[in-house]
């Protein structure tokens, strides 16, 4: 019912919605609780009460029912929490005094009243505002003519009502800290990556770049008198630094690669920010795939899923991988089709550089029209390229 934070003391008493579908959520989960509102509603109409009372009354209602949905709906300023208890004794009063005026079927306003203590205040303070409210609702409903025949209706869902919104709120806490923790972990990975490659990069290079320093100086000083062992240092150095640079080639080439279970994680993140509905496979069906394979396929991935996103206009994306057996031996195919707006494959960069690939290690491209509407990229390399 409300989204909540504490900050340095200070309270959010809710989270304006971000999207219509927020909005329309929001509004009904809210809605559930306002159909108590019939018992005022149809006492002001067919009560007995006089033009004024209903006047007054029909005031009274909408002034309490604004003042509580600004509590748990829309209100996003920051504000203490002795404000919000001034805001929520507002309320209680005029419950109580609507109650004590009007009849009976007033007292049904402290449900609100335990509800937004619930939804607006954080925990160790509504585990007490909760039993207050229903401990002032048992109070004025014995004071009110056949109060206590409503009482028994209205004491469980003050307390249940109240105590939910804390659950609701703990929940809400309990999973913003979660992505919050995920981010960290993210990023703390990430940090430990950068740190992988600089211990790999020192151990490929401090010792190359060491020797070619110390063959260096040796040469310097060689050749004034020594030209030939001089140049002898240099062919060292020469060898030394080409050794250094396929080294680095080699770590930075093993860095580059995708990996299947890599592109499917990130196709599955990009999907679902681009609003897509997503069925993709857990992981390849043959884990031993061999490293240019996977590598062909999981460029294949990247590429369709980012058309998916880009172009296609989608609202779902299939993805599938398989090996089959051919004539020609087995092979490994990737399947993704989207529901978008279709037509034939133009080419392109993408489209060409993918080709290219699945070409160096034995494999073919196809891409088109999926049907009626929608596209289908397939890639198929032989299973046993690449070993």
């Amino acid at each position: 019912m409300a989204l909540t934070q504490e900050a340095d003391g200070l309270h959010r008493i809710g989270q304006a919605p971000e999207t219509t579908t927020h909005k329309v959520v929001k509004s009904l989960w809210i809605g559930i609780w306002l159909f108590y509102l019939s018992a005022p509603v149809t006492d002001l109409i067919s009560g007995g009460h006089s033009t004024g009372a209903r006047l007054l009354g029909g005031l009274g209602l909408l002034a309490f029912t604004c003042w509580y949905l600004v509590l748990v709906f829309r209100t996003v300023r920051m504000m203490p929490v002795p404000r919000v208890l001034v805001s929520l004794a507002v309320l209680a009063t005029q419950a109580t005094v609507l109650s004590l005026t009007l009849g009976r079927e007033w007292l049904v306003l402290f449900v609100y009243v335990s509800i937004s203590s619930g939804a607006a205040l954080p925990g160790e303070v509504s585990r007490w505002t909760v039993p207050g409210a229903t401990a002032l609702l048992t109070a004025v409903a014995l004071a009110v003519p056949g109060g206590t025949q409503y009482l028994a209706g209205l004491v469980v869902p003050a307390l249940m009502g109240g105590f939910a919104m804390v659950g609701v709120r703990a929940m809400i806490r309990t999973t913003i800290e979660l992505r919050q923790a995920r981010a960290t972990v993210a990023e703390l990975a990430a940090n430990e990556e950068r740190l992988r490659m600089a211990r790999d990069l020192h151990d490929l290079l401090g010792h190359s770049l060491s020797l070619i320093t110390l063959k260096s100086e040796l040469a310097g000083r060689m050749l004034p008198e020594h030209p030939e062992r001089a140049a002898q240092q240099v062919a060292d150095i020469e060898r030394v630094s080409r050794q250094a640079l396929v080294d680095v080639r080699e770590a930075v080439s093993g860095y580059r690669r995708p990996t299947l279970p890599g592109e499917l994680a990130g196709a599955r993140t990009a999907l679902a920010a681009a609003g897509v509905a997503a069925d993709l496979p857990a992981g390849p069906e043959d884990a031993e795939l061999p490293e240019e394979t996977e590598s062909a396929l999981a460029w294949s991935l990247r590429e369709a899923v980012t058309n998916v996103v880009r172009h296609s206009g989608a609202r779902r994306c299939t993805v599938t991988l398989t090996t089959r057996q051919t004539l020609a031996g087995p092979v490994v195919e990737l399947t993704v089709t989207d529901d978008g707006t279709g037509g034939p494959a133009a080419p392109g960069n993408g489209l060409t550089g993918l080709t290219e690939r699945l070409e160096a290690v034995g494999g073919t491209l196809s891409a088109g029209p999926a049907g009626k509407t929608g596209f289908r990229l397939v890639a198929r390399v032989p299973l046993g390229s690449g070993s």
